[in-house]
């Protein structure tokens, strides 16, 4: 994990810790995918690309794949499933909602998050159905 503290690594020297980049575009436009500023975790929307770079043509399961990404990324940087305060789900077919809003119920549901799910004309992708992103505070977990 990139900590922002490295003389040449790139990045803003603030003491911030981030995810690393994980995508040509995320170091071009100068992307943070996950960042801790005190005890708060913030993680930008992430979509649903399976580790070997596919896309399932299931809304469910991107969404399950969104939270598996984004509390990876919470972990790494010292929070927990529990930390998870806030969700903002993004979909293209608001028919998915059912099948998103049960994602979120298995990954964060114990922790009671506050939850948005809005329904949105497109994504960057075709075939990418739903968006998430998430808040935590370290500490508040249960």
């Amino acid at each position: 994990m990139a900590d922002g503290n490295g003389p040449n690594d790139g990045r803003p020297n603030d003491g911030r810790k981030r995810i690393p980049p994980l995508s040509p575009f995320e170091e071009s436009a100068q992307f943070t995918r996950a960042i801790r500023v005190g005890d708060r975790i913030i993680v930008s929307g992430n979509i649903g690309v399976e580790a070997d770079g596919s896309i399932s043509p299931d809304a469910g399961r991107q969404a399950a794949r969104c939270f598996e990404q984004i509390l990876d990324y919470i972990t790494q940087l010292g929070g927990q499933s529990g930390d998870v305060v806030r969700v903002r789900m993004f979909v293209t077919d608001i028919a998915d909602a059912v099948a998103v809003t049960a994602a979120f119920t298995a990954a964060v549901g114990h922790a009671r998050p506050t939850g948005t799910l809005l329904a949105i004309s497109a994504l960057a992708g075709p075939a990418f159905k739903v968006e998430i992103e998430a808040e935590a505070i370290v500490g508040a977990g249960q």
